[in-house]
């Protein structure tokens, strides 16, 4: 009997497709296209780099990149040495990222120039240079023979450069970290989610088993999958990114997302798959109305489109279903989820409003307080359990343990299940802020903004927005005697915060409204801004 154990490893994806066919195109990028010979061999040489500044199994590298050739070439050259990636949000400031390093223990963080716009090089060497565990920074330009703006240290291609283009892959079991996704809750301090190699293989396989129906794959052809969500993003990551190099297909990616540079991709890479944000929809909707235009050659390839991160409204869905001839199906998942739970499947009927039925080998439920399943229709926190649960919170078992009670994972989001098992979403994590696709927590704003000298109580609430769904509101109790107007507060929330969390709204209170406890009752406050609106 063979006792010896189950070797796994995600980046086994691209050296599989390497092997078969490695002519086949893998990555494009304006007129970067690399294929799975090239990839592999990329991500080959920054592994043999990686080893050389001691990195192996078990350690963590941080990575901040946007949706350009090096975000895989970096992410699969850390899984082949056996370490864990941890994303980062290109928006962090150096406080986030500080904290974001040294939490998940990093060793080293791989970081892109950026830009005037977005100088995310600068605002992560800050970070690191408050981390004191974090021991590399490796830079990767936009022009790769250019020198790194820090001299002290590398950029990517110094430390490649004369790497073989050979490596052999470090054996990692199919619980082993594969990724630490950091998701805020209601304590308002972000906690990693350890996602292993078997969670992300899994998820991937069963999310490119949702494109599959309706497409011929007789002929050999590869298809394509756009992906405009960022890749720091579970659902870019894993659903598109990791399902379509799975499949042997190809990515092209776009950096930042617009209407006009969406369309034209469409139809010049004649693209196959993507996935959105109800705002991503809406914008495309607005662009092709305002301009008037003929949208038949920008949809002709498309198969499968999908939406997350927020509720779709019906009205969007239809309009856009019946304009470009092509299904929306909506799905939902979390960062601990890997991330797909359940999605409306291709081979089934829709419901729309609804987020689907679970996926392959997964079961989902609504529950009452005592973790008692609640009757159909009924609303319940939703639970669930399988292949794509994460293993735990990193370095925070109190949490982990509160997570998983009574063998479920517990999502803290409400819930409702119908007689089809259609699952629908009726209202969300305790306070969450969702802003464009992005959960921002108020908690993690209050704390911040305490810290401010003229601050003496806050809270911070969503409000309704047309365009990015919700917007972040703080209510500011001032301390006596201290003057500051309400944009030099925002400016200075902005100089603290990712750019999709600062408040955008700040309204100083004499008082605010408490509860017998003394806690602030802020559905009160909601309640005003709901009755504003009516």
């Amino acid at each position: 009997m063979n006792n010896s154990p189950t070797i796994l490893n995600l980046a086994s994806l691209i050296r599989h497709h390497a092997r078969l066919t490695p002519e086949s195109e893998a990555v494009v990028w304006k007129n970067v296209r690399l294929n799975y010979g090239q990839l592999e061999a990329l991500s080959n040489q920054t592994a043999n780099a990686l080893v050389k500044l001691g990195i192996g199994r078990g350690d963590k590298v941080a990575l901040s990149c946007p949706n350009l050739p090096y975000f895989p070439i970096v992410y699969y050259a850390i899984l082949k040495v056996g370490a864990a990636v941890v994303p980062l949000n290109l928006l962090f400031k150096k406080r986030e990222v500080a904290y974001h390093l040294s939490d998940s223990d990093a060793k080293a963080v791989f970081v892109f120039e950026g830009t005037d716009e977005l100088p995310m090089a600068q605002m992560v060497k800050e970070g690191f240079d408050q981390a004191a565990s974090c021991e590399h920074l490796i830079v990767m330009m936009k022009d790769p023979s250019s020198e790194s703006p820090y001299s002290e240290h590398p950029t990517l291609h110094q430390l490649t450069a004369k790497e073989s283009i050979e490596f052999d892959v470090v054996p990692t079991l199919p619980d082993d970290t594969c990724a630490i996704l950091y998701t805020s809750g209601t304590t308002g301090t972000p906690k990693g989610a350890e996602l292993t190699h078997s969670n992300i293989i899994f998820n991937a396989i069963a999310s490119f088993n949702l494109h599959v129906p309706g497409l011929d794959y007789t002929n050999g052809e590869q298809k394509t999958c756009l992906i405009t969500l960022p890749l720091f993003h579970t659902t870019g990551q894993t659903a598109q990114m990791n399902a379509q190099i799975f499949a042997g297909h190809r990515i092209v990616l776009l950096p930042r997302f617009d209407a006009q540079t969406t369309l034209e991709t469409f139809k010049n890479e004649k693209i196959n798959f993507w996935t959105g944000v109800p705002t991503m929809y809406w914008a495309i909707l607005k662009y092709v109305e305002e301009n008037n235009i003929d949208v038949a050659p920008y949809a002709e390839s498309l198969n499968i489109l999908s939406s997350g991160g927020a509720p779709m409204p019906v009205e969007v869905m239809t309009k856009f279903e019946k304009l470009f001839n092509c299904r929306i199906l909506e799905g939902y998942g979390l960062s601990e989820t890997s991330p797909i739970t359940t999605f409306n499947h291709p081979t089934a009927r829709s419901k729309p409003g609804t987020v689907g039925q679970p996926l392959f080998g997964l079961e989902v439920k609504c529950v009452d307080d005592d973790d008692n399943e609640v009757p159909t229709g009924e609303r319940g926190e939703i639970v669930m359990r399988g292949h794509n649960i994460m293993k735990g919170y990193y370095k925070r078992p109190d949490a982990t343990a509160e997570a998983f009670r009574n063998g479920w994972f517990h999502s803290g989001d409400i819930g409702v299940m119908d007689e089809d098992g259609f699952l629908s979403i009726v209202d969300r994590k305790k306070d969450m802020i969702l802003r464009g696709g992005f959960n921002i927590y108020p908690r993690e704003l209050e704390e911040v903004i305490m810290t401010h000298p003229a601050v003496s109580l806050v809270a911070v609430i969503g409000t309704p927005c047309d365009k990015m769904g919700e917007d972040v509101k703080a209510f500011i109790v001032k301390k006596q005697g201290a003057e500051i107007t309400e944009d030099e507060m925002i400016a200075w929330c902005k100089e603290q915060f990712a750019a999709y969390k600062y408040p955008r709204f700040v309204e100083f209170r004499d008082e605010l409204p408490v509860g017998g406890t003394g806690k602030i009752l802020k559905r009160a406050l909601k309640e005003e801004i709901e009755s504003e609106n009516v």
